[in-house]
């Protein structure tokens, strides 16, 4: 026996949760770019550095290990020609990551540009470029990448995938879980076995979307990529690519055990009477209870240990690949990560089947959710140890919680779990409530035994009232269909032919009022017409050798048959008089109506605190973001990579339309940068104008503006040198342009110097 509930309404409110995780996993997705969390610490030669002489080799440290490959360092000259020798050499060497690539001899002088690109331990893309000169700074030099790996696009499509996969596994595990530890008879409940099944192909088809992603995500970007087969090859090589396809082969498995959890575990459980067996055949082959019993509690284990050791194994593919497998203690911290991870789907999970349970099926029993409550309080318990330790290994000082992003994050998913146990302890007070009020409610008491809400609610006065509308209804259908066999019969061409569908036609009607009506009479009265005899159809169809045999078969009369419309309409009345009668005597119970309420809002909070747990997952640790810091004197990871600001301008006179190019290098505090601007007309020719200006300031800490006065260096160029910054910071860049006497215009930007 399979319990159900309201079919349309239950995959509507199923396809918006699915659809909030979405919209949430996009707005959060696009929000936050990608973040690096292997960085930059040093490079020979170093950025915005001027040496005497063209060096044999490029190097770059990085703050824990990378994968390159030999296109992941390219060095471009002032022209933008690729110079390097296109092979990657593995410089490190203890716990230095190091990697370099090598230079030809006898580069001329000039500006070169490096530009770089590697995914990090944790599985992240990294990038970034810097310049250096040699014997001078160049007029010109190579444009710097502007899109950052891992963005774009397809960096949004990854990090929503992402954000699906967990809420997928959440799910699948944390609603097995509950039909296995909490409530067996949810097993037969349709709606639970929506939510694990469509928990569990979530998680295989996002699985499947980031291993097709993961080409264009870690190199170029583009996301016609997908259908790179040498690129997923090359993917499949690596730590990341392994975990997604371990996380494909445990999902074959955790299908295997959805089956048996729906089909011979669901069938255990079902009462007594429910499969359909007929008395002889229950007589036959009657099972023992003490072996009925056993057999129960074998499936039980068996599911329990299987489904353990699966979601273990999925809950791994994620320690093995992020955070956890890199940095400090990874061999402590990825059996934290995989703990918290169970305990987030036992309690969420779990969560997300409780409610289905009670919008959508017969009265969850007081015992099922008191379990449920005690798995919850201990998921929470485990939740706050694992979530400590993992909180000092990724941030290590109170300062980084409130001084860098990721420490940011963790205190709004901080504030968040709080929210969740104060709302978890409404559910508990009104759990106490129900278990009080249960006692005295048969047919709460009859839903326990695992028969259906209609059956479970037919006593007492309101089944009383449904069985007047169901009756009523029910009259309805007689009438409509007596009126259509009249019909029938006045189209017929004999009397006999018009009595066989009018005594079928009041059969159907009288069977619909006994299966509609609660307390139906056992011994109804046949209902006869003025024109058949009620015995003679019944008798005929018995007895062939009484009936008369014609000399053709007759065509039969397509004005005889129901209306399929009429019947439709019917049936949807009595399935609205259903649904009106299930939620009436539903909502009539203060108790869980409080409890499905709390429910609800646990839920509401579990998405928002799922989509913060994936962007934390995906920005870059603060204790690395520290030593960063530390290792570039205090400078911040935006100061690997110069300025770049294209600013449109229009003074409103005669040519006055334009863009400007300003460039920033190295775009560092307390270094001398060096400004590049150039001013190209619309059609992007150089244009030269009488005046430009340029000035800097930092609002935050008072400072300008500090006036910069560029040289001009030829058709549509200037250029400044020893352009000193004091502090790192965001500050503002003020463009003044003079195109006439009276035609000027001032625009300013924003720009992150390191």
């Amino acid at each position: 026996m399979v319990t159900t509930g309201p079919p349309a309404r239950r995959s509507a409110v199923l396809r918006m949760l699915v659809v909030a995780v979405a919209l949430a996993g996009a707005l959060f997705g696009g929000a936050v770019p990608a973040s690096a969390h292997a960085a930059l610490t040093g490079s020979t030669p170093a950025q915005g550095s001027v040496v005497d002489r063209a060096p044999e080799q490029v190097s770059l440290t990085f703050s824990e290990g990378v994968a390159m490959g030999d296109d992941s360092i390219r060095v471009l000259d002032p022209h933008g020609k690729r110079v390097d020798r296109g092979k990657l050499r593995n410089l490190c060497s203890g716990a230095t990551v190091k990697y370099g690539t090598g230079l030809p001899p006898g580069l001329g002088n000039g500006t070169y540009t490096v530009a770089w690109q590697a995914v990090s331990a944790d599985s992240h893309p990294v990038s970034g470029a810097f310049t250096f000169s040699v014997g001078a700074p160049s007029k010109s030099s190579a444009a710097v990448p502007q899109q950052e790996a891992g963005g774009g696009l397809v960096g949004a499509l990854y990090g929503i995938a992402r954000c699906l996969a967990y809420a997928g596994f959440v799910l699948m595990a944390g609603g097995a879980a509950f039909v296995v530890a909490c409530r067996p008879a949810a097993a037969l409940v349709r709606s639970v076995q929506r939510l694990v099944v469509q928990g569990w192909a979530l998680l295989t088809g996002t699985t499947v979307a980031m291993l097709l992603l993961r080409t264009p995500y870690t190199g170029s970007g583009d996301l016609a990529d997908v259908l790179d087969l040498g690129g997923l090859q090359q993917v499949l090589l690596t730590k990341p690519g392994a975990a997604l396809v371990s996380r494909l082969l445990l999902l074959a498995a955790a299908a295997l055990f959805v089956a048996v959890l729906f089909g011979a575990f669901a069938r255990a459980h079902e009462p007594a009477g429910a499969g359909g067996t007929t008395d002889a055949e229950g007589e036959a082959g009657a099972v023992d209870p003490a072996e009925e019993a056993r057999r129960r509690k074998d499936l039980t284990f068996g599911l329990g240990i299987g489904g353990v050791i699966v979601a273990t194994g999925l809950a791994a593919t994620w320690a093995m690949a992020e955070h956890a497998s890199t940095g400090l203690q990874p061999a402590v911290a990825m059996p934290v990560d995989v703990l918290h991870l169970l305990a987030v789907a036992a309690w969420l999970g779990g969560l997300a089947a409780l409610l289905v349970s009670l919008y959508w099926g017969p009265p969850v029993e007081r015992t099922a959710v008191r379990r449920f409550s005690r798995i919850a309080f201990g998921s929470v318990v485990v939740l706050a140890a694992t979530g400590v330790y993992q909180s000092w290994r990724q941030v290590g000082t109170w300062s980084a919680l409130t001084g860098t992003a990721y420490g940011r994050l963790l205190l709004l998913k901080v504030g968040l779990v709080a929210v969740l146990v104060g709302i978890a302890w409404v559910s508990r007070r009104w759990t106490a409530r129900l278990g009080e009020a249960r006692a005295a409610e048969d047919p709460a008491a009859a839903a326990e035994a695992g028969v259906t809400v209609a059956a479970a609610e037919a006593g007492g006065t309101a089944a009383a009232t449904d069985a007047a509308d169901v009756a009523d209804a029910a009259q309805e259908a007689g009438e409509a269909t007596e009126r259509q066999s009249a019909k029938a019969a006045g189209k017929a061409t004999g009397k006999a032919a018009a009595g066989a569908p009018a005594a079928s036609s009041t059969a159907t009607a009288t069977a619909t009022a006994t299966a509609a009506s609660p307390d139906p009479d056992p011994d109804p009265a046949p209902e006869e017409t003025p024109d058949t005899d009620p015995e003679a159809a019944p008798e005929t169809a018995l007895n062939p050798d009484t009936a008369p045999e014609p000399d053709t078969d007759p065509e039969p009369d397509p004005s005889t048959d129901p209306d399929p419309a009429r019947a439709a309409q019917l049936a949807r009345q009595q399935a609205a008089l259903r649904t009106a009668r299930t939620k009436r005597l539903r909502d009539a119970d203060p108790e869980r109506l409080g409890l499905r309420r709390s429910v609800l809002a646990e839920a509401s909070v579990a998405v928002v605190l799922l989509v913060v747990t994936t962007v934390l997952t995906a920005t870059e640790p603060a204790r690395t973001e520290a030593a960063v810091q530390a290792a570039s004197g205090g400078q911040s990871t935006a100061s690997n990579q110069p300025q770049v600001l294209t600013v449109p301008f229009d003074t409103g006179g005669p040519h006055g339309k334009g863009t400007a190019r300003v460039d920033l290098d190295p775009g560092r505090s307390g270094n001398a940068n060096e400004l590049r601007l150039r001013l190209s007309d619309p059609s992007g020719k150089a244009m030269d104008v009488p005046e430009v200006k340029v000035s800097f300031t930092q609002k935050a800490k008072k400072l300008g503006p500090l006036p910069v006065v560029p040289r001009h260096t030829g058709t549509g160029h200037w250029r400044a040198s020893g352009v000193q910054l004091p502090v790192p910071g965001q500050w503002q860049l003020s463009l003044l342009v003079r195109t006439s006497d009276i035609d000027q215009v001032t625009e300013i930007r924003n720009v992150k110097i390191g």
